[in-house]
């Protein structure tokens, strides 16, 4: 079933517990982004509003005792878009209340699905397909009706592998 529009919403807030995700793409082409990627690449500022509306939402999830976070799949170098994630993006994020780890999968797939799908779970029982294009375009949304136990083994071992992200910037600066 895709999940478009109110339809993802309804879907993504429905979580009791936990909603987690595997973010593995190198490049997310999302056009509400594009501004904001390009100012980063000028060197320009980061508007103070930036990604307001999502930290708005990961606090009320946090605040009413829900868990979220994910593991971001990187490869060295990094990508540009990366390079803005851990700039601009990441660092709001947690201080919202988002646990957010990286996995650098450079030496080793640690016998991930590393074929370009990202996903979300929540509440270790339902999942939510994210496809998108090679060059990070997002095409849709689907509901995964199939058996989750692997997207359960898949979390534990990224988890198992990952390290915070304030430690991963560490040893890049290092």
């Amino acid at each position: 079933m895709l999940l478009d529009g109110d339809d993802w919403r309804r879907f993504f807030d429905a979580f009791e517990r936990e909603a987690w995700r595997f973010e593995a793409q190198p490049t997310y082409t999302m056009p509400k982004e594009q501004e904001n990627v390009a100012r980063f690449l000028r060197g320009e500022d980061k508007p103070t509003d930036h990604n307001a509306r999502w930290h708005e939402r990961v606090r009320g999830y946090i605040e009413s005792g829900k868990h979220i976070g994910r593991v971001r799949i990187v490869r060295q170098p990094l990508t540009d878009y990366q390079r803005y994630q851990f700039a601009w993006g990441i660092p709001g994020n947690i201080s919202a209340g988002e646990d957010i780890r990286i996995l650098d999968v450079t030496r080793g797939d640690f016998g991930l699905p590393l074929s370009g799908r990202d996903w979300w779970m929540f509440d270790d029982s339902r999942i939510a397909h994210l496809n998108f294009r090679p060059d990070g375009t997002q095409m849709n949304r689907e509901a995964y009706e199939g058996d989750p136990a692997p997207y359960r083994e898949w979390k534990r071992v990224a988890l198992e592998h990952a390290v915070p992200f304030e430690e991963y910037v560490r040893g890049l600066d290092a």
